[in-house]
């Protein structure tokens, strides 16, 4: 796919097509967690649906000029949800645990997240994602007001607003290829 000039004002939509993740909006939202834990258990088919048809040479397509490919896009959402379904775990077990944090651009460019085929981290997805919600799901109230701090953003998060945010990682990164398929007409 070759990706036409895209005007600077267009960029932050490309970038962030349902828009930028917001605090506020994330604690809200975690207030009807049944539809983010859907949305958790819903992203490995939405994501299977989004790519399904490209080519290798699509997958290694940036979403937008100066992003990551669709390939990165996919295994980044592997690495990140592993992640948070770590922090998730030592919320839980652990008092209020500082995170460690990763360096996701890093990540990206590795060989297996630049180069691996997309099946490796879909099926990591499809199985992290079963279990993943099926603990969300088993939590009380009091657990999901445990906390983990995060070093980097020196904030503390609660377990049912990282779930919102994870809802809407899961969205964002979909959305980001369905919006290069529409521009290059596949």
């Amino acid at each position: 796919m070759t990706e036409p000039v895209i005007r600077e004002e267009e960029l932050e939509s490309l970038r962030y097509p349902i828009g930028r993740p917001d605090r506020a909006s994330e604690q809200k939202r975690a207030e009807n967690l049944a539809e983010c834990i859907e949305d958790l258990r819903r992203l490995p088919d939405r994501l299977e649906e989004t790519i399904e048809g490209l080519s290798e040479e699509q997958l290694d397509t940036p979403y937008r000029p100066d992003g990551w490919t669709v390939r990165q896009v996919i295994h980044h959402l592997a690495d990140s949800h592993m992640n948070a379904y770590m922090r998730l775990k030592l919320a839980l077990t652990e008092d209020q645990p500082t995170i460690k944090p990763y360096e996701e651009g890093d990540w990206a460019k590795e060989p297996d997240a630049s180069a691996l085929a997309v099946g490796a981290s879909l099926m990591i997805l499809r199985g992290l994602h079963t279990r993943w919600t099926f603990a969300l799901e088993s939590l009380t109230p009091e657990q999901l007001a445990r906390t983990f701090y995060h070093p980097e953003s020196g904030e503390w998060t609660r377990l049912d607003a990282q779930t919102a945010h994870y809802a809407w990682h899961s969205l964002h990164h979909t959305a980001q290829i369905a919006k290069l398929r529409e521009r290059m007409g596949k």
